[in-house]
């Protein structure tokens, strides 16, 4: 009897993930019968080395890969033994692996958002809001300064960032960033009617706003983007090619 491999997306909450329908729809195109995808639903990290090592070490099933997510991708780190060039580079990661050594990990969020922004990327994009201060936001500053594009934060508490606080932002100052990027997990189901506070008359026809959100596919936050004349873009895009980059490092041998 071949042994069955498990992968899974590890956060709180999780009711709204594709992740697993993603990798169903992978698995069955593969013929890859043996591979599953879980939802590994963890109210706090309390426990989760012990439970890590454990699963890695399953002789029948063992837990070959796992995605992280909100609100997990940095506070994981400290129960990782190391980190990719990426995952060190981010300060946040989206993917684990087991190895002799212990868990790593590695970001692909990066890479996802890059490969679905890059068909919309304008010259007028060269400067950009992200909303948000959390491991989402760090990886799509992480990938706009690789662009050579501007990012300054719109956050509610300092960080180390350039930021902005939501209290100052005005539509003077939007209407000077053509590219805004909603990187917080307002919006997502079953919170659908939830939205950022946002100074819309700065925003018009020049302007693309991204919401990674990708489940609903339009949010509050794309539909005031759309009636003000941006050109949206949600982040079912991203979750497919970060889910493919994840699978690639997860069965690579290095």
């Amino acid at each position: 009897m071949s042994k069955r491999l498990r992968y899974g997306v590890l956060g709180h909450p999780l009711a709204h993930s594709h992740s697993p329908a993603l990798f169903a729809e992978r698995f069955n195109k593969q013929s890859l019968s043996a591979c599953s995808y879980e939802r590994f639903e963890r109210p706090t990290l309390e426990g989760i080395a012990e439970w890590l090592s454990q699963e890695a070490m399953n002789t029948t099933a063992p837990l070959r890969g796992l995605n992280v997510t909100i609100p997990y991708k940095r506070t994981i780190i400290p129960f990782l033994t190391d980190l990719t060039p990426e995952a060190t580079s981010v300060g946040a990661v989206n993917a684990i692996k087991p190895t002799n050594s212990g868990w790593i990990g590695h970001n692909t969020d990066v890479e996802g958002f890059l490969k679905s922004l890059r068909p919309f990327l304008r010259s007028e994009h060269e400067r950009a809001l992200i909303l948000g201060n959390g491991g989402a936001a760090a990886a799509v500053r992480h990938g706009l300064q690789s662009l050579g594009v501007e990012a300054v934060h719109i956050t509610r508490s300092p960080v180390e960032w350039r930021a902005f606080r939501y209290a100052d932002l005005n539509a003077v100052a939007v209407n000077h960033f053509k590219l805004i990027v909603q990187c917080t997990p307002l919006g997502t189901y079953p919170q659908t009617d939830a939205c950022l506070p946002f100074p819309w008359e700065g925003v018009g026809a020049g302007h693309l706003v991204v919401d990674l959100v990708y489940n609903p596919a339009e949010t509050r936050f794309l539909q005031q983007a759309k009636a003000a004349g941006a050109e949206t873009l949600n982040g079912k895009d991203m979750l497919i090619a970060q889910a493919e980059a994840a699978w690639n490092w997860w069965n690579s041998k290095d």
